[in-house]
């Protein structure tokens, strides 16, 4: 692959450079260098995706936002600051607020530029340890969202060091546990339901399908992040009863690897929202007793907040 300098664009993103084997799951498309941290990414939003299918009928699924956010860092990570593709790339918070209107699926095209900021920039001994990452997402010229990560590159060798016999978990299948109904998470397929009933209410087990071709990108020795994120929205979905939550705005938090080997406990409240016609949760993931993850999302629909503030009401009863 041709070296990239400033002013000079690659149209080929391998898929270890966004940790993605299925090109059908790479969306980036290729970059540029604008400036000595800043960076124009090409990307290209699945007209089809078996998992990132559309939300509330027209919406293109807000977590594609999460999901460009993520695989943007990694890409100019790799290809620009020279982390190598087998370090572990742990991101430690990611945020985003996306306009509803714009995730509009039909009318525009799939094609969405990114914008990338990078700052605190923290290098030891030659290599990339630290990164944040400031973005700007347009499509069609017309403002699509802002977001942003937190991340830490480990190398492989020190890896190994910190997670230790948990590497042993590594590719190891995992029991499959009962799910909820797939409709009331806003899913159509069992294996994409990644919650399962709790031991109370408003409290979920986080359901690992080690085998989801997407989740699951890769045999791993903890539970990846995205799937936490979908794990967020899903119990969001089951608070407010509604299968029509779009989360246009997410802000996540994680604090600790969530292990394979334990259950993880997910639970979920409705917060005040920003506005009057917003629905905002909050939710938790708990692991043998210590919390791994903290999650807001926020939709913009009124019917959604309506629906809340009755929730609350029974709950409330």
């Amino acid at each position: 692959m041709e070296q990239n300098v400033r002013g000079a664009t690659s149209t080929y993103v391998p898929g270890e450079f966004v940790h993605r084997a299925d090109p059908a799951d790479i969306i980036p498309t290729g970059w540029t260098q604008l400036a000595e941290n800043r960076f124009s990414v090409s990307a290209r939003w699945p007209a089809a995706h078996p998992f990132f299918s559309p939300v509330a009928g027209d919406r293109h699924d807000p977590v594609l936002v999460a999901e460009t956010i993520r695989q943007t860092t990694m890409l100019v990570a790799h290809a620009e600051f020279g982390v190598p593709v087998e370090d572990q790339f742990v991101m430690w918070g990611l945020h985003y607020t996306a306009d509803a209107e714009a995730l509009a699926v039909s009318g525009l095209s799939s094609d969405v530029t990114v914008d990338v900021v990078c700052s605190d920039l923290d290098s030891r001994r030659g290599s990339l340890r630290n990164l944040r990452t400031t973005m700007v997402l347009t499509r069609d010229g017309r403002h699509l969202a802002t977001g942003g990560t937190l991340s830490r590159c480990t190398s492989a060798l020190a890896y190994r060091r910190i997670r230790g016999e948990r590497m042993a978990a590594l590719g190891r299948p995992v029991p499959l546990i009962t799910g909820v109904a797939p409709h009331l998470v806003g899913r159509e397929r069992t294996k994409d339901v990644v919650l399962a009933p709790g031991t109370r209410p408003g409290q979920w087990q986080l359901r690992v399908n080690t085998a989801h071709p997407t989740l699951f990108r890769r045999p791993n020795d903890h539970v990846p992040g995205m799937l936490l994120l979908e794990a967020a929205r899903q119990a969001a979905t089951l608070t407010l009863g509604s299968a029509a939550y779009v989360p246009t705005v997410m802000d996540v938090s994680f604090s600790r690897y969530v292990e394979l080997d334990s259950p993880c406990w997910i639970e979920a409240e409705i917060l005040p929202g920003p506005a009057a016609d917003a629905a905002t949760v909050r939710v938790t993931g708990h692991q043998d007793g210590q919390p791994v993850f903290l999650c807001t999302l926020t939709s913009p629909s009124r019917d959604l907040a309506v629906a809340a503030a009755g929730l609350d009401s029974r709950l409330a009863g």
